[in-house]
């Protein structure tokens, strides 16, 4: 009974400051620092999400190495993000770079309070900001590591583990953080009327198009593209894992989404992050119906993999604005980003372009038409959402098409060929993923190591 009062209390509360207004002070600076801090632990469960899906996606020969790459990975962004990463893309600076500045530390009115000065109160901090620093730069890094999952797939088993983590580092503590600056930063996109909510572009395609010139310069997986021009298949080794990871996705947008709000201190907040929330499940499902429907004429198959895949490419989709409370618009962006999707898989077998889990149809493609979408959805100017397409594009590939270059250079950015037939479980962690199975070298589609 006295819990039932308790909630109650809660209810009468909540409903009393919907009429109100929005809550201040510290109840205010509480509720956007929780806010900040749930949302980011679901986006940082999309690390899961990744795994579970790349893990899924490859020979189970493969499973291993993607386990160490995404547990890299985000231990890489966290620690790049802390170090330059987010001073890059926060400071203080010109419109198109912030400060070279090391670290991030809480204000030194927060610092005060934690520490029990005498002088301290939370009213110093209140003047400085409406949550806590640390909260609002945990949320911004799993972004970060959201980016480079992206790459981490479509490489997937012939990159080199330390030529990946390498590129990893660039990404992560420079590249990202630079497109952050140009948009989330008050840089100059931003300032021309550029609109990307949570992004699909800031995010996804920076992944993206990352991941494109990662895929031109390591090259297709030995076998993939036969010399009668046909495209050997390579199906999911582990489909439930593949959807489990999808399902995780699913979930973890909804912070990715939702958390971008960046505020949970009115009645106002809370009314958006119900419109973004379901405006994220509509895009997503219809960009999964779409994907199926098309999977058999395009890709001659009821294909559950491209079926996934138009699932994310809704999510994409729709990330670049999916706070309008015309819910309707949100099916039509999620469809066309998941029919983009598959047509963008045929796409890249077409140009012999290797990406194991469809992450460029799915991030780059489906973010560039979320991104445009933004025109209609939300009134965003067509030639600012254009604009920044392209700048960030052309920024993120060239760059980053010159990163993969000087690390294979210095380091190689493939595997040996014995390499790629044992499977990189063995060969570069000497741990299979399913120690049960055998090994056999894919000898008669490549030939024996010479």
């Amino acid at each position: 009974m006295k819990v039932q009062k308790i909630l109650l209390g809660m209810v009468i509360a909540g409903a009393s400051l919907s009429v109100f207004g929005a809550v201040e002070g510290e109840v205010a600076f509480t509720l956007n620092t929780f806010a900040f801090l749930i949302f980011g632990a679901l986006v940082m469960w999309m690390c899961a999400g990744f795994t579970m899906l790349e893990a899924g996606s490859v020979r189970t020969k493969n499973a291993s190495v993607i386990c160490m790459k995404n547990i890299g990975l985000y231990s890489i962004a966290g620690l790049m993000y802390y170090i330059i990463g987010y001073n890059v893309m926060y400071g203080d600076g010109t419109p198109f770079f912030g400060a070279f500045e090391i670290g991030f530390q809480s204000s030194e009115a927060e610092g005060a309070l934690f520490h029990g000065d005498a002088d301290a109160s939370i009213d110093t901090v209140l003047d400085d900001s409406s949550y806590s620093a640390m909260s609002g730069w945990f949320f911004q890094m799993v972004f970060v590591a959201t980016t480079a999952s992206i790459i981490s797939g479509a490489l997937a088993e012939r990159v080199r583990l330390i030529s990946f983590f390498m590129f990893v580092i660039v990404l992560t503590g420079l590249l990202y953080p630079i497109v952050g600056k140009w948009t989330w930063g008050g840089g100059w996109l931003i300032d021309m009327g550029f609109v990307d909510f949570a992004g699909s572009t800031i995010v996804h395609s920076t992944g993206g198009w990352a991941a494109l010139a990662g895929v031109i310069i390591v090259g297709a997986r030995s076998g993939k593209f036969l010399e009668d021009g046909s495209v050997r298949a390579t199906p999911p080794s582990n489909v439930p894992i593949v959807t489990l990871g999808v399902f995780i996705l699913w979930l973890g947008w909804f912070g990715f989404n939702g958390g971008s709000q960046l505020a949970l201190g009115s009645g106002l907040d809370a009314i958006s992050m119900g419109v973004i929330l379901v405006n994220t499940n509509l895009a997503a499902a219809s960009g999964c119906l779409i994907a199926m429907a098309l999977s058999r004429p395009v890709l001659g198959r009821l294909d559950l993999f491209a079926t996934l895949n138009g699932a994310i490419a809704g999510l994409v989709a729709i990330t670049a604005a999916p706070n309008f409370v015309d819910h309707i618009w949100a099916i039509p962006v999620g469809a066309v980003g998941g029919a983009i999707c598959v047509l963008g898989m045929k796409a890249l077998d077409l140009l012999k372009l290797d990406d194991v889990v469809g992450a460029i149809p799915a991030h780059l493609f489906a973010g560039i038409w979320g991104t445009l979408a933004a025109s209609f959805t939300v009134g965003a100017s067509f030639v600012a959402q254009l604009t920044g397409i392209v700048a960030i594009g052309v920024m993120v590939f060239v760059v980053g098409f010159g990163v993969w270059m000087i690390i294979n250079l210095i380091f190689g950015v493939r595997v040996s060929e014995r390499t790629e037939q044992l499977g990189q479980d063995v060969a570069e962690l000497g741990i299979e993923a399913y120690p049960e199975f055998v090994v056999v070298p894919d000898e008669q589609i490549i030939g024996p190591d010479k």
